[in-house]
């Protein structure tokens, strides 16, 4: 089955207003009209009307690296879906390894998140990754595994071929150290094996699995020559126009 290329940029918290815009800018002038590849930025929050105004009408989508799951009400800091879809969004990031280890998230709480982000007709970008430490304990599809179901859990049949997972190592992100080829492939076959358990074989052939962890445009073409890497969730090169670029025709 086919599966569309995906190249999402996660901007993190970088960039400025100005900086910002003229990098989304540049990656739409450069994508063009008819990309082979779907192409997705997600710039900090406060940037996403300004970032969502300057892609509009291109072919690269806007995404958001978050949200929380209530409708409105009392959660001073947050932003809901709605919102999101507001700013001009069509994608979200849930469950990243740095929003797991840093502020605490839990599967249970990614999974309330991932219903938000479906019932607000966002396109949910599920994170799932091991440590360092998991994958020299051997443990690195019980983590994932672990994830998945926990971070996926009610999600029915019918919504779940539009959900895309980004698999990212935690021991590859920013560090400079990225998974071969081989080992990408490794758990990424793994984890669409796991969701034609948890769904249907014919719901996992469908589901794109993107690879993250320092990817760059010099590993770019390999990783995504692999079978089950349908894309990839780029950190430090998107913020570069000509990096991340390459990247996206290595799709």
């Amino acid at each position: 089955m086919s599966r569309r290329t995906i190249i999402a940029g996660n901007w993190k918290m970088n960039t400025r207003a100005a900086g910002g815009a003229q990098l989304a800018q540049g990656i739409a002038d450069a994508v063009g009209e008819n990309p082979t590849v779907e192409v997705v930025v997600c710039p900090p929050s406060v940037y996403l009307s300004r970032v969502g105004d300057v892609l509009a009408g291109s072919a690269v989508s806007l995404g958001a690296q978050n949200l929380y799951p209530a409708a409105d009400g009392a959660y001073t800091g947050e932003v809901n879906a709605a919102m999101l879809c507001d700013s001009g969004c069509r994608y979200v990031i849930l469950g990243h390894s740095e929003r797991r280890a840093i502020l605490g998230e839990t599967d249970a709480q990614i999974s309330e998140k991932l219903a938000a982000a479906l019932a607000g007709n966002l396109v949910p970008i599920v994170c799932v990754g091991e440590t360092l430490q998991d994958r020299e304990s051997g443990k690195t599809e019980t983590v994932v595994e672990t994830q998945l179901r926990g971070s996926l859990e009610g999600l029915d049949e019918a919504r779940a071929s539009g959900v895309v997972i980004a698999y990212e190592p935690v021991w590859a992100i920013g560090t400079g150290k990225t998974a071969s080829p081989e080992q990408a492939e490794e758990v990424h076959a793994f984890i669409r094996k796991l969701l034609g358990e948890m769904f249907t074989n014919d719901v996992a052939q469908q589901m794109r699995i993107q690879y993250g962890g320092s990817v760059k445009p010099d590993n770019a073409k390999e990783l995504l020559g692999q079978p089950n890497i349908d894309g990839a969730l780029v950190g430090g090169a998107s913020l570069k126009v000509d990096d991340f670029v390459a990247i996206i025709n290595a799709g």
